[in-house]
């Protein structure tokens, strides 16, 4: 369970970075503060996400699935709220880009480290 968790970390860590070097407007200082940034995405992730995924199930629904990037852009504001200094975000068209791409990219990795 444990390997789990730190599989998802690195991954989500990795994540982070590719999408801060690639999305304007999305930025971290350091690398430990990916780390951090990644904890606390994985955190927030696991308690406050599924709410809300819960909460919209009609919108999500109607939008077939696509209301889900919103959520995503929204977690990563949170992120940015809790831990202003370990991850800065410029506006919502680099919340929304950054977030789709730490889903692709934490998904791909975690599908190829399972492996």
């Amino acid at each position: 369970m444990f390997m789990g968790f730190l599989t998802r970390w690195v991954c989500n860590a990795i994540a982070i970075y590719v999408a801060t070097k690639i999305v304007p407007g999305l930025s971290s200082p350091t690398l430990f503060a990916i780390v951090i940034a990644a904890l606390v995405l994985g955190l927030v992730n696991a308690s406050v996400r599924w709410v809300l995924l819960i909460l919209t199930l009609p919108i999500n629904i109607l939008s077939l699935g696509l209301f889900t990037l919103i959520i995503n852009a929204l977690m990563l504001y949170v992120v940015s709220w809790i831990v202003p200094s370990a991850l800065q975000i410029a506006g919502f068209w680099a919340a929304f880009w950054g977030a789709l791409l730490i889903a692709i990219v934490s998904t791909l990795l975690a599908h190829f480290l399972k492996r």
